[in-house]
């Protein structure tokens, strides 16, 4: 006994070898198929493809065969360094090898020539050298008719002139592999490149790249080259290179810049694409305006060429040839001050101070720009003038005649060798500290009295004289303090005056001080007084047991999930809807933060949303403990309404802070791809999380799932919020199971009270199955129809995720729910549960119960888990499924079971004696477990059929429900 070779034909008579096992009539059938050694290569997770056909056991009439007759056959794997396996080597048992899955088929044949043959699909990972996989028949009738054994890549790829070698996928279906791309050929990394290969062998979030170097231009099909003759590429960019700018040129490819022509030039500081130029010519005109004593203005006109250039500037040269001519000139002495400066000014005027009198003088005014230096040309224009006789003589002699506590009277000499009567005089002062504080006063007298002083403060004082010729140099500046020269009485005079003011200013303050303690007093005692009968207040109408000071109490049950069961009322701020915004980045930047893209590592893709991939990676942040974050990508190639789209759900998201909403760590905007960065829920969304712990929970715990909710929804509808697609898909649950309101796509604002609170939609998808009758007929979204949407959530837990009204089309359900119909209570759903999702599917709005109602009943049940044990009862009612097969046309229990897919407890019913329709129609929960039959959601499945089928039978159009 064991597997046969043998030879088959497929669809186009081309031959094949199968390996067949058909030992139905035999006990104890152990017949093992093993693959030769499979060197894994460079694989991380291998594939395996089973084509298979399998014969139906229903065929043989014998109960005996029936029974020993199997529809399954066992898949295994055995890992190992090297080929070694022989006769005896790994041993044929189950216990050897790792078993990876039952396989059924798909297709079951009864005639020979109806054979359809079954594809199976399996994959593990592998982190040994090789693998064998081994099949084990234990009675079936089967074909092998091949075996394919794979690994999947991310293929060869070039993106953002990187080259992506081709990747092996990961270890696991979610994970992710990062890959470094390579520049290609004359390329040099801008940032580097990095490509994730996801586990269905394709490439995802690209990050960083490569641009063509200097010399080198871009081409659509990713690669660098040279540039041609006559053109040039000066820096690194995927820019296309650019022909020579003027009077300038290339002889090579791969120029990086382009040569001046002879007589051209360029400015260190010009950019490699501005053309090659010339310096200026000589300024013109340049002519004496006005001259005196010490000083002299010139002008001049600008050069008649520029140099095809922009940034002319003078450079001026001042000599000094003494008097009367013919003495050597020399560059002007230190003292001499050029206006506006002496080099790099572009005005046309200049005036020149400092100068000696009746001294002759050269002016040269050069013409520069920027490549003067490098051409070393001199273009020069140039003045001789001679300056006025002298003016008064500099004053040495200031004194200072007397000092009061606000006045100072200083005097001074007529200054020596001055020639001509000194016609007035010109005083400045200014306190030390403030030169340019003082004012400027003018005399015939050789003396000054400055009054209306400050105390105690030192000035400084100058004094010059002027003639006919003008104004001197100022004197030499003296400091003075005023109060300095005053008599001892006057000194003790304002000594006592001062004491007297001091000692008034402090008894003011103290005075003062005393009085703003009193009144601080007094109003902590009003405030604390207020506070406790507040508090007193608060805690007597919460009606709470062992309330003290009216904090949060808690509530804990078995599972770890712990219900906050009140929360203190606080200033609940307004939601701002970001369409409303003009420019709607704006938004983008007021609700969230930026988060900078090195601090996000991604480690998996973990699913995909409407805009691009969901993954799980890590957030560090300087100064922050590394936490475990949830990153939702916009995909490249997104349109700008997209981004939009994107960054708007950011935005709303960013302005809940709720410990059931979702939380916003921030986004990423400033490179690419564009990111939003949320908390991570290690357990995913609600309704797969319910299926896949289908039975596992208490339905304390159930009850304080949905008080999460609840909450979430209190806090979101106090903010005057619609989210308009609550259902389990869109809440999130964490590690210790609580659970989180997200997915603000379809969210809007409620509109003030005095319009109902109502938003009328202008189109688009509406979740037909969650959402209430009022808001699919008009499009008119409250809180209230957020309400109704709760209600079917309510049930969605309940039922451990199960579909609502299963598998009836939208138009059916719009039908029933118009005629009163409501979902009926999931198995074993309290009654007190289900009486509040009627509540919430109350057809009048006004009628159903707000969230906040919602909360306390919920609080109300966790407190008291006795309400939770009445079970509500099911109840008929004249509407029927309108997808429900018709259930007495079966004339079988096995083709019933089939229309269910229920077919693989055929054998549980016919051992157990049912032959007929009418005896599945009585049956009851109770029976099923006792045909073996335990898996919550398959009772279900059942039981559903078995309602429909006692209506049917009884020629009555029932269905479990409720009309309200």
């Amino acid at each position: 006994m064991g597997w046969v070779e043998a030879s088959y034909n497929d669809n186009e008579g081309n031959p094949l070898r199968i390996y067949t096992s058909c030992y139905v009539t035999q006990t104890n059938v152990n017949n093992w198929l093993r693959t030769p050694f499979i060197d894994r290569k460079d694989a991380n997770r291998l594939y395996i493809d089973i084509r298979f056909s399998m014969r139906k056991c229903i065929r043989h009439k014998d109960p005996q065969r029936l029974q020993q007759c199997k529809e399954t056959f066992v898949l295994y794997y055995y890992e190992a360094e090297s080929d070694f396996a022989n006769a005896m080597m790994p041993t044929w048992d189950p216990e050897t090898y790792f078993k990876m899955d039952v396989i059924a088929a798909d297709y079951l044949y009864e005639d020979e020539n109806d054979i359809r043959i079954n594809v199976e699909t399996k994959s593990i990972p592998i982190t040994r050298q090789g693998v064998y996989f081994a099949i084990q028949d234990t009675g079936a009738c089967i074909s092998l008719i091949s075996i394919k054994v794979y690994y999947i890549t991310c293929p060869n790829i070039t993106q953002n002139y990187a080259l992506f070698l081709e990747t092996p996928t990961g270890p696991d279906l979610t994970s992710v592999v990062q890959k470094q791309g390579q520049c290609v050929a004359n390329a040099a990394e801008e940032k580097r490149p990095t490509y994730l290969c996801k586990g269905g062998g394709t490439w995802a979030l690209l990050d960083g790249g490569c641009k063509c170097m200097p010399g080198y231009q871009a081409t659509p099909s990713q690669t660098c080259v040279g540039c041609p003759a006559g053109t040039y590429k000066w820096h690194t960019s995927n820019e296309p290179c650019r022909n020579c700018p003027a009077h300038s040129f290339s002889s090579h490819r791969h120029s990086v810049m382009c040569e001046c022509e002879s007589g051209f030039y360029r400015s260190p500081d010009d950019l490699k694409s501005a053309p090659c130029t010339k310096p200026p010519s000589a300024p013109l005109n340049l002519k004496l305006k006005s001259s005196d004593h010490m000083s002299a203005t010139m002008t001049w006109s600008q050069p008649q060429f520029l140099g095809g250039r922009t940034d002319l500037s003078y450079r001026v040269e001042c000599l000094e040839c003494g008097t009367g001519g013919g003495s050597p000139c020399r560059e002007c002495s230190s003292g001499v001050e050029f206006y506006p400066k002496q080099q790099a000014f572009n005005t046309t005027s200049l005036t020149v101070r400092g100068l000696l009198p009746s001294t002759d003088y050269n002016i040269k005014v050069y013409a520069e720009n920027g490549v003067t230096q490098k051409s070393k040309r001199v273009s020069v224009a140039q003045t001789e003038f001679t300056t006025e006789a002298a003016v008064p003589a500099k004053i040495n002699d200031v004194q200072v005649i007397s000092v009061g506590s606000t006045w100072i009277t200083v005097g001074w000499d007529r200054p020596l060798g001055s020639q001509g009567d000194i016609e007035r005089y010109q005083l400045r002062h200014f306190p030390k500290n403030n030169r340019s504080g003082g004012d400027l006063v003018y005399t015939k007298q050789k003396n000054y009295t400055f009054r209306g002083l400050a105390l105690q403060t030192e000035y400084g004082f100058q004094v010059r004289g002027k003639t006919q010729k003008g104004w001197g140099q100022y004197s030499d500046i003296i400091y003075v303090k005023t109060g300095t020269l005053v008599s001892r009485s006057t000194i003790e005079q304002g000594q006592g005056m001062s004491v007297g003011i001091i000692a008034g200013a402090i008894v003011a303050v103290i005075l003062c001080m005393a009085i703003a303690i009193i009144m601080v007093l007094i109003l902590l005692r009003r405030n604390r007084n207020g506070c406790n009968e507040k508090n007193v207040s608060e805690c007597d109408n919460l009606q709470y047991t062992n309330v003290v000071h009216c904090a949060p109490l808690e509530h804990h049950f078995n599972g770890g999930l712990t219900v906050p069961l009140f929360q203190p009322p606080g200033v609940v701020k307004t939601y701002i809807d970001p369409h409303t915004y003009e420019d709607p980045n704006q938004a983008v930047r007021e609700f969230t933060r930026e988060i900078d893209a090195s601090h996000i590592t991604i480690e998996s893709v973990i699913g995909g949303g409407e805009f691009g991939d969901v993954c799980k990676g890590k957030l560090r942040i300087p100064n922050r403990a590394e936490m475990s974050v949830a990153i939702k990508t916009l995909k490249p190639g997104a349109t700008d309404k997209n981004r939009l789209d994107f960054l708007t759900e950011a935005s709303i998201m960013g302005q809940f802070d709720d410990q059931n909403v979702i939380f916003l760590e921030g986004v990423v905007t400033k490179s690419n791809p564009i990111m939003i960065v949320t908390e991570y829920m290690a357990n995913g969304s609600l309704d797969a999380y319910l299926r896949n712990n289908d039975g596992k929970f208490t339905v304390i715990q159930l009850v304080g799932m949905m008080r999460g909710i609840a909450s979430g929804m209190k806090y979101l509808s106090e903010m005057g919020y619609v989210h308009r697609d609550l259902a389990a898909r869109n809440i999130l649950v964490n590690e210790t199971l609580v659970c989180k309101v997200a997915d603000f796509g379809l969210s809007r604002e409620i509109e003030s009270d005095t319009t109902d609170g109502a938003y009328t939609t202008k189109g688009g998808k509406i979740p037909v199955r969650w959402t209430a009758p009022e808001a699919i007929a008009f499009r008119k979204f409250t809180s209230a129809s957020d309400v109704w949407s709760y209600g079917v959530v309510m049930w969605e837990v309940m039922s451990y995720g199960e579909r609502p009204y299963w598998n009836w089309s939208n138009q059916d359900v719009i039908k029933a729910v118009e005629r009163g119909y409501r979902l009926p209570p999931p198995m074993d759903c309290p009654e007190a549960c289900h009486q509040l999702m009627l509540d919430c599917w109350q057809k009048e709005r006004s009628h159903r119960p707000k969230f906040l109602a919602i909360v306390k009943t919920l609080d109300k049940l966790i407190r008291a888990p006795e309400l939770l044990r009445k079970i509500a009862k099911q109840r008929p009612h004249n509407f029927i499924d309108p997808n429900m097969p018709d259930m007495t046309q079966f004339t079988s229990i096995e083709d019933w079971l089939i229309s269910i897919k229920m077919e693989r407890y055929s054998n549980n019913f016919l051992h157990a004696g049912y032959c007929n329709m009418e005896q599945i129609s009585r049956m009851t929960v109770k029976e099923l477990i006792n045909l073996g039959i335990t898996l919550v959601g398959h009772q279900k499945k059942i039981m559903n059929s078995v309602q429909t089928l006692r209506a049917q039978l009884g020629g009555v159009q029932m269905s479990e429900g409720f009309l309200v």
